[in-house]
């Protein structure tokens, strides 16, 4: 259990730290910032995605589910305003960024649990 948590920070961690290089709206400071922010967010998602994705659930339906990626941009934009080194600029990169995230996590964890 703990093992895969912390497998599960790893992944998002270095997400976040491969969404740095690919935008340069994102920026964070280093690993530990890195640490940190896939900490905030996960922490985030685990406890409010499920209350967002209830409260938005018509928007859930009439976009197909795409409204997800605006709920994980949300809790990225209050990561930002929380974490001290990690910055992104304005809601489209935000948004962008946690399209990204989702992505990247996506295929980290199907390259690591698929062999």
């Amino acid at each position: 259990m703990l093992i895969n948590w912390i497998l599960n920070l790893l992944i998002l961690s270095v997400s976040v730290l491969i969404v740095t290089y690919i935008l340069p709206a994102v920026r964070v400071k280093g690993c530990a910032t890195a640490v940190g922010v896939a900490l905030v967010y996960g922490i985030f998602k685990f406890l409010f995605t499920g209350i967002l994705v209830f409260l938005s659930l018509p928007f859930m339906i009439l976009t197909l589910g795409l409204f997800y990626f605006v709920i994980n941009a949300f809790l990225l934009w209050i990561t930002n305003k929380l974490v001290d080194g990690f910055e992104i600029d304005g809601f489209l990169n935000t948004l962008i960024a946690a399209v990204l995230i989702s992505i990247i996590e996506t295929v980290i964890r199907f390259f690591i649990f698929a062999f």
